[in-house]
């Protein structure tokens, strides 16, 4: 049997080392083999990460650190590109270059905060699905505890009480007496 699985493997890879490789236009005929990968000339990035990243840079532009430290930024920037000697200085008045980092910035900014967004609208949309589906559970338990109150009520409708049997053994004993085959109260006491 060992030997039968043996043969049967040689002669499999045999055949597939006769095979000329897949190559160009042959891949799209060549089924008898599997394609070779290529690799993708466009980067390859986790989303989930990304996601991630998009979300704690969204969550960190939108504290009044953020706002403190752009505004400290800005001032050294302007302070600096005033006062500082003419030959230190990177950007004259108008001040085009702080103006094409505010724009970079703000270009990356909304981007990051839509991406943001959009998960947290996926995470509210599950949470919401998965409280429809508890409520729906609720609802369907209480019902059924209604039904079951409902029955057990009457069903304790039809239950003999202590006062109903009471009074019927009080009935009884006074039809008894009636007949003679039980001894008035009186009576029964001096036994």
């Amino acid at each position: 049997m060992a030997d039968r699985e043996r043969d049967e493997r040689m002669a499999r890879r045999e055949r597939e080392r006769s095979l000329p490789p897949v190559t160009g236009r042959d891949r799209r005929v060549r089924l008898d083999q599997p394609m070779v990968p290529r690799r993708s000339p466009l980067p390859e990035y986790d989303p989930e990460a990304f996601g991630r990243l998009s979300e704690r840079i969204a969550r960190f532009l939108g504290t009044g650190r953020f706002i403190v430290w752009m505004t400290v930024v800005i001032i050294l920037w302007l302070v600096w590109n005033t006062t500082a000697p003419a030959a230190l200085r990177f950007d004259e008045y108008p001040f085009i270059f702080l103006t094409l980092m505010l724009s970079l910035q703000a270009s990356y900014a909304a981007p990051l905060i839509l991406l943001a967004q959009n998960r947290q609208d996926d995470r509210d949309r599950v949470n919401l699905e998965q409280d429809r589906k508890r409520n729906d559970r609720s609802i369907a338990d209480t019902e059924y505890l209604t039904r079951e109150v409902a029955t057990l009520r009457m069903n304790l409708g039809e239950v003999a009480t202590r006062d109903w049997i009471r009074s019927e053994l009080q009935d009884l004993l006074k039809e008894l007496e009636q007949r003679g085959a039980v001894p008035p109260p009186a009576d029964r006491e001096e036994h």
